[in-house]
C-alpha cells in the first residue's frame, strides 16, 4: 500500500480558485492529497487594516488545525509576502513549526527558490493587484536582485474578485509582459486562475510559468518525501524541477 502524504494548505477566507487547483494538481500522484484551512482575508491593499489580516495569531490557529489532520507539511498558498517582504514568510514559517512541529513553505518562499535554481535575472509579473501593492512586490524583488523589467496588473482590490479575472486576460497579460523578453512569468496571486494555463502559456511564449498556486505544492511536494515530476501537464516547473 502506497503511504500517504497529506499537504496541507492555508487559505485565505475569500479564495475560491487554490483549493480546487491544487487538488486537481496532486489529483494524479499517489497517495497524495491536500486538505485546507481558512483565515480571513477578504482585501488587498496597503493599509493597516489590510495588512492586519495577516498578523500571525489567527494564521497559527488555522495551522494548528491542519495538524490535527497529521498533515506532512504545511503551505501557505498566499502571496502576501511579495509586497510585506519575504522576511514576514521566513518569520511564518518558523512560527507554524515551533507551534505545531510540522515543516512549512510558502507561494512566495518556494518561487525564490525556483528562481533561484533556475538562475533567473529578469522575471515577468502578473497580479489583479492595485498599483501600490505592485510596486512594492517590484522593490521587493529589485532588492533581492531580480530585475521585473515588465508588469501587468488589473487594478483590483476585493480578494473575492481576483477570482473573477478571465483566463483570456491571463493570457493576454503574459503575452504583454513577455514581449520584454524576461525569462520567466509568475502569476503573483493564489485566487487567479492562471496554473492550469502554463503549459498553453510556455508552449506559445517559450517561457516557463511559474504559478503562485503551483509553486508552493511543487515544494510541498518535495518537503513531503514526493516526487513533483509525477505532476503531469502542469507546466515546466514539475518537468523540470526535482
Amino acid at each position: 500500500m502506497t503511504k500517504r502524504v497529506l499537504l496541507g494548505i492555508l487559505t485565505p477566507s475569500s479564495n475560491t480558485a487554490l483549493e480546487p487547483l491544487t487538488s486537481a494538481i496532486v489529483s494524479e500522484v499517489p497517495g497524495v492529497s491536500a486538505h485546507f484551512a481558512r483565515f480571513t482575508v477578504t482585501n488587498i491593499s496597503l493599509d493597516r487594516n489590510s495588512l492586519g489580516q495577516f498578523d500571525t495569531g489567527k494564521i497559527l490557529d488555522a495551522a494548528r488545525q491542519l495538524a490535527d489532520a497529521h498533515v506532512d507539511v504545511i503551505g501557505w498558498s498566499g502571496t502576501a509576502a511579495s509586497w510585506m517582504g519575504f522576511e514576514s514568510d521566513e518569520a511564518l514559517c518558523r512560527e507554524i513549526t515551533e507551534a505545531t512541529g510540522v515543516p512549512t513553505t510558502t507561494s512566495v518562499l518556494a518561487l525564490n527558490e525556483i528562481l533561484e535554481r533556475t538562475g533567473v535575472k529578469r522575471l515577468g509579473l502578473i497580479s489583479p493587484y492595485i498599483e501600490s501593492v505592485q510596486r512594492e512586490i517590484v522593490a521587493n524583488y529589485k532588492a533581492a536582485g531580480i530585475d521585473i523589467p515588465a508588469e501587468r496588473h488589473a487594478g483590483l482590490q476585493v480578494n473575492f474578485d481576483f477570482s473573477e479575472v478571465s483566463e483570456s486576460q491571463v493570457l493576454q497579460m503574459a503575452r504583454e509582459v513577455a514581449a520584454s523578453g524576461v525569462e520567466a512569468l509568475t502569476v503573483m496571486c493564489t485566487n487567479v486562475k492562471a496554473a492550469q494555463l502554463a503549459e498553453r502559456v510556455e508552449s506559445e511564449l517559450g517561457i516557463p510559468l511559474y504559478d503562485s498556486v503551483s509553486t508552493v505544492v511543487w515544494k510541498a511536494l518535495k518537503m513531503a518525501g514526493a516526487d513533483p515530476k509525477q505532476v503531469r501537464n502542469w507546466g515546466r516547473l514539475f518537468r523540470e524541477l526535482d
